[in-house]
């Protein structure tokens, strides 16, 4: 891998067994529970890429003890509460890291200044700082809420808080910040959405009431809960697990096992929705690890027929379209992907770089406001025809979705900015490579 750009070609089969890096969702969680706690938590499995690694240096800065004892293997001592940081905290590209730490930091009375790259200076934090600020938070930022910024907080008052789009982010901020506000917080979720943050929070210690009502998932944190160190074991990141995955299922003759992969019911839409489309996926050595559901994922070489997904299975996948995109790019007939207008706010614009790039390797293509139709390629064994050099604007999630539809299309795909795989999956190439995929 050069700055140049990193090309996949299609070579053989895709075999072999291998791990996903841990959940990136749940690293971020780990390390910012982990320093409000009292006393030790350990970590295993967790994701060592860039973004998270941010997220360690800021609870670092918040005063936490953070040590790296090994490969995935972290100790965190946390003083009960985060101190006023010395210097400005940097989330590089990490978008769940900087919203969950605001949340965070709101329940504390101290300032904090929050910047990022390129990437995450473009993306609003409006959706957070609103419940954030009604909950008695003060915010000095850019036009249109953008980084850089800065947050006072402390002071906070309790707030019952109806989403206004699905967001695990927004709705983890709301009850980080209500640890530490009178009353605590509650959450109302029209639609649900990952709820690693209300797991978390039980394993630390915390009571958190979840009920179903009135067409809505009722979220209610009391305040004044103190959280207690502990263990947490990080299981493997389903939206990791997609790019082996689909890659296995568009390239002949091929079969992929990704081994410990997280089964939580709502973060498999992608698996969902590829077995809709005839994918033949296999789960096994199905088990619960640290209160989440885990197992072992086979995927075998598919013909797959195009689908409508459901606009409500968007929450459960919404970083695996990318991805499922290609998977579609392959299939027979067209695949309608509709209610994913939050793509367009994520490390990149998604739908329109998914579009581009896909409509540069030959793949039938139409892009909507909210969302997008691929229409596969599949005739009389067709695959699809490749052949570009996709722009991904540093988005690593465009950069591997371009690189899997290179390993079984007509010429090869190339992608111009590898580096930023990293930041949610290091080692992705490595493992590509050893499972048979040809990558320079």
């Amino acid at each position: 891998m050069t700055s140049a750009g990193l090309t996949a070609q299609r070579g053989g089969p895709l075999r072999g067994r291998v791990r996903a890096p841990g959940d990136k969702s749940i690293s971020h969680r780990a390390l910012i529970f982990g320093a409000l706690a009292r006393g030790t938590t350990r970590i295993e499995g967790l994701l060592e890429g860039d973004d998270v690694k941010r997220t360690a240096a800021a609870m670092a800065a918040f005063g936490a003890t953070v040590e790296r004892l090994g490969v995935g293997s972290w100790r965190v001592e946390g003083q009960g509460g985060f101190s006023e940081p010395d210097d400005v905290i940097d989330c590089g590209n990490a978008g769940t890291g900087v919203r969950l730490i605001m949340g965070a930091a709101a329940g504390f009375p101290i300032s904090a200044t929050f910047t990022g790259d390129a990437s995450l200076r473009g993306r609003p934090m409006n959706r957070v700082m609103k419940p954030l600020t009604e909950m008695g938070a003060v915010f000095a930022c850019r036009t249109g809420g953008r980084l850089p910024l800065t947050l006072r907080g402390g002071n906070l008052t309790r707030i019952d808080y109806r989403l206004p789009e699905p967001s695990a982010q927004v709705k983890s901020a709301v009850l980080l910040a209500g640890l530490n506000a009178a009353g605590g917080a509650g959450v109302i979720e029209p639609e649900p959405t990952r709820d690693h943050t209300e797991r978390m929070l039980r394993a630390f210690g915390a009571v958190v009431e979840v009920e179903d009502r009135d067409g809505a998932r009722h979220i209610n944190l009391a305040g004044g809960q103190t959280l207690t160190g502990t263990r947490i074991v990080v299981p493997g990141d389903p939206s990791s697990a997609a790019f082996p995955l689909v890659a296995a299922l568009i390239t002949p003759g091929s079969e992929v096992t990704v081994e410990g992969v997280l089964l939580n019911v709502l973060r498999t839409g992608l698996f969902t929705t590829l077995v809709e489309m005839g994918a033949d996926l296999t789960i096994s050595n199905l088990r619960d690890e640290g209160g989440e559901q885990v197992g072992d994922v086979t995927a075998r070489h598919s013909a797959m027929r195009g689908v409508d997904v459901p606009p409500e299975r968007a929450p459960s996948m919404i970083d695996e379209y990318p991805i499922l995109a290609v998977a579609a790019a392959f299939a027979e007939g067209p695949t309608h992907m509709r209610g994913i207008g939050e793509m367009r706010v994520k490390e990149s614009d998604r739908i329109r770089l998914m579009a581009q790039g896909l409509a540069a390797c030959g793949i039938g293509v139409q892009e909507e406001a909210e969302g997008l139709i691929v229409v596969g390629a599949a005739r009389a064994n067709h695959p699809a025809a490749g052949g570009a050099r996709v722009v991904t604007k540093g988005d690593h999630r465009i950069a591997m979705s371009h690189l899997v539809m290179g390993l079984a299309a007509e010429a090869p795909v190339s992608v111009d900015e590898p580096g930023m795989i990293a930041t949610s999956f290091p080692g992705f190439v490595q493992m590509m490579r050893g499972l048979g995929g040809e990558l320079a």
